[in-house]
């Protein structure tokens, strides 16, 4: 009988060989796409390719996004003199370049001023504070010392729009986040203090006015002298009659509680502050300090709350230029000096104010 090769119904989509050797059929060595690459697989496959290309698609944004600028701030004060460093890539800070976000200094000093005074900051950066932040910082690397112009905020959008001109232009300004006004500058001095301290890490804080003739040399001479007292006031030391009469200027109007003659304090266009007395005003809640109508008379009398070493030295107050002199103003005549837009360039012209040498401290 013939040989006959049967086929199961099923089995017509796969073809048979024979082998020789055995005489059975034996199936091929092929394996179907869905045997070799299973679905769980191809999908698992397919969603780490996705991560890992948002991986590196966020990495290189990230990469090449630029780096925001670090604006300096206590709040709403600002020191616009290291914003401007920072935001130009200029080198300013510790040796390796670095922006310090609270620079040690001797002295960070704080020159008050005001909305109407622009004549007397453009006589002062015509003399001796520098007109430019190369010359600012030159200065403070000299010295130890931080010069800034202190201004509060207004209300009126115009003066605002002149400062932030003068600011762009200079970039020498500490904004602090109080209403400038004549009446309130007590409450312009504390919030100063505070955004000094929370900006700076200085040995002494000095409050000076845009009106005296200042040498920053001595005053870094001065503030450089050991002192055996942790709590320092340094200033010209007055006392006087309280003026009661609200018809005069230096009218008091909590006499009542000073009594008939003032304690002992500082003339209020220069005085020093050493650095534990500025961190005890800097923690001070608010509403918790006496004001005084006056703002020399008000610091004198937290100085005398807080138990301090009064430290009287005339070389402050000196109303001509001398070998020792330190600031020049027109005392007792005018608190600071009179007609200082035209006064400051004057002493300016005399060798003995801004070329004398400066003299190593006493022994006092």
């Amino acid at each position: 009988m013939p040989l006959f090769s049967h086929r199961h119904p099923s089995s017509s989509a796969i073809p048979t060989t024979i082998n020789p050797k055995t005489s059975k059929p034996s199936k091929p060595n092929f394996i179907p796409p869905s045997t070799r690459y299973p679905l769980p697989l191809l999908v698992f496959s397919l969603i780490s390719l996705l991560i890992g290309l948002s991986g590196t698609i966020f990495a290189i944004s990230a990469i090449r996004r630029p780096k925001p600028v670090p604006v300096f701030r206590c709040g709403r004060s600002e020191d616009t003199f290291r914003a401007f460093y920072s935001g130009s890539g200029r080198t300013r800070g510790d040796d390796n370049g670095a922006l310090i976000d609270r620079p040690k200094l001797l002295g960070f000093v704080g020159i008050q001023t005001g909305f109407e005074s622009g004549d007397r900051r453009a006589a002062l950066r015509s003399t001796w504070f520098p007109s430019d932040p190369d010359g600012l910082l030159r200065l403070e690397q000299a010295t130890g010392l931080a010069f800034r112009y202190v201004i509060g905020r207004s209300k009126d959008a115009k003066k605002m729009a002149q400062l932030e001109k003068e600011v762009d232009k200079y970039r020498d300004f500490m904004l602090i986040d109080v209403e400038e006004e004549y009446l309130k500058l007590p409450y312009k001095t504390l919030a100063f203090f505070k955004a000094a301290f929370k900006l700076f890490e200085a040995d002494y804080y000095i409050k000076a006015d845009d009106d005296i003739y200042l040498r920053p040399d001595r005053l870094a001479t001065l503030l450089a002298k050991e002192r055996t007292h942790s709590l320092t006031y340094i200033g010209c030391m007055k006392k006087g009659p309280v003026i009661t009469d609200p018809k005069m200027k230096w009218y008091e109007k909590s006499g009542h509680l000073i009594g008939n003659e003032y304690f002992l304090h500082a003339y209020g266009p220069m005085y020093v502050l050493s650095a534990e007395v500025v961190a005890s005003l800097a923690s001070a809640r608010n509403n918790s300090l006496r004001m005084f109508s006056n703002e020399d008379v008000t610091i004198g009398s937290w100085m005398l709350a807080m138990n301090v070493y009064h430290e009287d030295n005339r070389a402050i107050c000196d109303p001509r230029c001398t070998p020792t002199s330190i600031a020049v103003w027109d005392i007792p005549k005018c608190s600071g000096l009179c007609n200082p837009a035209s006064r400051m360039k004057e002493l300016h012209k005399i060798d003995m104010c801004s070329k004398s040498p400066t003299l190593p401290p006493d022994d006092r």
